[in-house]
């Protein structure tokens, strides 16, 4: 796990290595089985988390029961309800495993000593910031000004062999359209191929 977090945070920010491993001290690995919850709805979000194996959904949970996926997370990706986290205030969304899951997991509080004890971490929250905030205007857009066609294509480009891993009801909730929807989008686009 430890390489892997190294890698990680090298590939996002130059990171010394002494830094690194003052990260990785403070975190704590934990196994999530299948359907178990790293955050939960109205939680109070302490901790965020890397993604050492396995897949993550964030969504949103409507009063009346109804689910709406907001992304999907795989290997070598951050966690995080983290606006929640910085104003310590209930979770809107809740983050699942979909599958048996191994994270590398660190406290808030840790990680606030951590960020102002060198500016290295200054320079790598900015740049998980704007990757965060490019991916969130990304979708947006694609929701706003996208046909379900569409965004079922942009689903397929940006996430290859996710639909093997996840539930077709899943994969409609992420898109914003129903399963019917979906099954005849698919079957529309077999006929074209």
């Amino acid at each position: 796990m430890k390489d892997l977090l190294f890698q990680v945070l090298n590939r996002i920010s130059e990171i010394p290595a002494s830094e690194a491993d003052k990260l990785y001290q403070a975190c704590s690995s934990i196994s999530l089985e299948k359907g178990s919850h790293y955050i939960t709805h109205q939680s109070i979000p302490k901790k965020f988390a890397l993604v050492q194996k396995g897949l993550f959904r964030y969504y949103y949970l409507h009063p009346s029961g109804s689910e709406y996926t907001k992304g999907f997370f795989a290997e070598s990706t951050f966690i995080s309800s983290y606006t929640a986290m910085i104003k310590k205030q209930p979770s809107h969304l809740a983050i699942q495993a979909l599958e048996p899951c191994e994270i590398l997991s660190i406290d808030y509080t840790h990680w606030q000593s951590i960020l102002q004890a060198h500016p290295c971490w200054t320079k790598f929250l900015y740049k998980i910031m704007a990757q965060a905030f490019e991916a969130k205007e990304t979708r947006e857009r694609e929701l706003l000004l996208c046909d379900a066609t569409e965004r079922y294509l942009i689903f397929k480009d940006r996430f290859p062999g996710l639909e093997s891993r996840i539930s077709q009801n899943l994969v409609a909730s992420y898109l914003g359209i129903t399963n019917v929807a979906l099954s005849r989008i698919r079957k529309k686009i077999s006929l074209l191929t």
